[in-house]
């Protein structure tokens, strides 16, 4: 990794769903401006855990900082006591997520969707918002589509509308969750040369995908997870083409 600072700390993380154990301890650090792409077969934790970066999922034990403030929790002592909601609201808005399906607004306007959050949330004007808006609506090809309806959208403009409504909160962090798996295969080009720009201009990103060759050439840092555990991390030149654990090799054996 580079010399820059930390901004995602994850430390001792663990989350079941009744007796079933789904995060079994995972420690992850991603620095700034860095890409992280986490990749592993299906139920090995890795929504789960971007689920828990952003407070959408209560964890039972362990801590998420991001730019080293607590998510969803203050410190007293060795305590972590939940913040209230309002609380855990302002510092979401500093991690973008994007869902795998979308979850735009159906009853806003594509424009509509990508203020609502800056207005609401983050106190900007209504006047200011729109013009953020439209400089992302044109930088991830858009800016044609400002008064559609995500109905009126192909699944991978409603994805690059997603993408464009998270950066409008400018965040610190931004999240990926299968940003792909929704879409016809015709489609995920769009999306995925949109992702590329985004970290090309330095967001700090963690990426959740099972398109190995997009990790290949995203990806500062690949991690794989299996059972809850991250079972190998390092350059994708070294997991991806040079796996050490056996796990690896066997999930990659049957995906490349």
């Amino acid at each position: 990794m580079s010399s820059s600072a930390v901004m995602v700390d994850i430390r001792g993380v663990h989350k079941s769903f009744g007796a079933h154990e789904v995060l079994r301890g995972v420690d992850l650090q991603v620095r700034a401006s860095e890409v992280t792409v986490v990749i592993g077969p299906s139920g090995s934790g890795k929504s789960t855990l971007l689920r828990g970066i952003n407070h959408l999922e209560k964890l039972d034990r362990g801590s998420v900082s991001i730019d080293g403030e607590l998510v969803g929790y203050r410190r007293r002592g060795d305590k972590l006591y939940e913040l209230k909601e309002r609380e855990i609201l302002r510092r979401r808005t500093r991690i973008g997520f994007v869902f795998q399906n979308f979850n735009l607004f159906p009853h806003l306007t594509v424009l509509e969707n990508i203020t609502e959050a800056p207005v609401s949330a983050l106190g900007r004007s209504r006047s200011q918002a729109t013009v953020r808006a439209r400089e992302l609506l044109a930088r991830v090809g858009l800016a044609d589509k400002e008064r559609a309806y995500p109905r009126q959208l192909s699944g991978g403009q409603q994805q690059r509308v997603a993408i464009a409504r998270a950066l409008a909160l400018d965040p610190r962090v931004l999240l990926f969750d299968e940003p792909t798996s929704a879409l016809d295969p015709e489609l995920v080009g769009e999306v995925l040369d949109v992702i590329k720009d985004v970290a090309r201009a330095g967001t700090t990103m963690i990426v959740v995908t099972h398109e190995i060759g997009f990790a290949r050439e995203i990806a500062d840092t690949v991690v794989f997870m299996d059972d809850g555990l991250i079972v190998e991390q390092g350059p994708p030149e070294q997991v991806l083409d040079h796996p050490r654990q056996d796990r690896t090799r066997a999930f990659l054996a049957k995906v490349l």
